[in-house]
């Protein structure tokens, strides 16, 4: 049984030897691919100083979207059969990973999700994101008739299965709503689960107030205008 350990990280030097050596210490099975989204600070010299991490080196800023489909095109290129994301700005905690990778071993899901709103515990995000966000899981759930209380999160654990799916069209931009989209309308078993996220332990997030709620904008209309032509167009443009 492979695992693999996903981290997009984009000018993470602050906090990416944490999450590396948390992961290690937390899941010490997995393997660690660290996804280094043209960072412009010490983020590549910090990862080639870390033997044995598989690091991927874009040459320039791909977006959340484009590291993760690098990631997950590496996992299903090297024969993976579980791959967790953990963000490389210490949000999340990697010794919660096992969670998520449970119900995936046992075949009770394809894909699982941590929840930070389920027993709201922990960091719960900032008043405008977290409207963003019940607006968006008010969508998904009158459209797929499938209750989300954080589709927006980003940690994560995938099958092989759900992988490859996910490998022939990702979207670029906030992937993580549409994501739930593709995979329940292709018939994947999503489940959520508690988890504890914090604030971001270090760096600036590239996602202004300004561009969450022009992302919030484009993914309800891209999963819009795909439920009403009842087809699943191209979602990476």
């Amino acid at each position: 049984m492979k695992i693999l350990a996903l981290v997009a990280a984009f000018n993470e030097e602050k906090t990416i030897p944490r999450v590396i050596e948390d992961i290690r210490t937390s899941v010490p099975e997995a393997d660690i691919c660290v996804v280094n989204d043209g960072s412009t600070d010490n983020t590549r010299t910090i990862l080639d100083a870390h033997p044995g991490v598989k690091a991927l080196h874009l040459p320039f800023n791909m977006g959340i979207g484009g590291a993760v489909w690098t990631g997950f095109n590496f996992a299903v290129e090297k024969g993976y059969d579980y791959v967790f994301r953990i963000d490389g700005d210490g949000q999340h905690f990697p010794d919660q990973a096992k969670n998520l990778l449970e119900p995936l071993q046992k075949g009770e899901a394809d894909v699982v999700i941590g929840s930070r709103f389920l027993e709201k515990r922990g960091y719960q995000s900032s008043f405008p994101r977290r409207s963003g966000i019940k607006l968006l899981n008010i969508m998904t759930g009158f459209i797929l008739r499938r209750n989300f209380t954080d589709n927006t999160s980003g940690f994560r654990a995938y099958n092989s299965a759900a992988l490859r799916e996910l490998i022939k069209d990702y979207p670029f931009d906030y992937p993580e709503p549409i994501e739930v989209y593709l995979l329940v309308r292709k018939g994947f078993r999503l489940q959520e689960i508690p988890a504890t996220m914090r604030e971001r332990q270090g760096g600036v997030s590239s996602i202004s107030l300004l561009r969450t709620y022009y992302f919030l904008v484009k993914v309800m209309l891209t999963i819009l205008v795909n439920f009403i032509g009842g087809r699943n167009e191209s979602l990476s443009d």
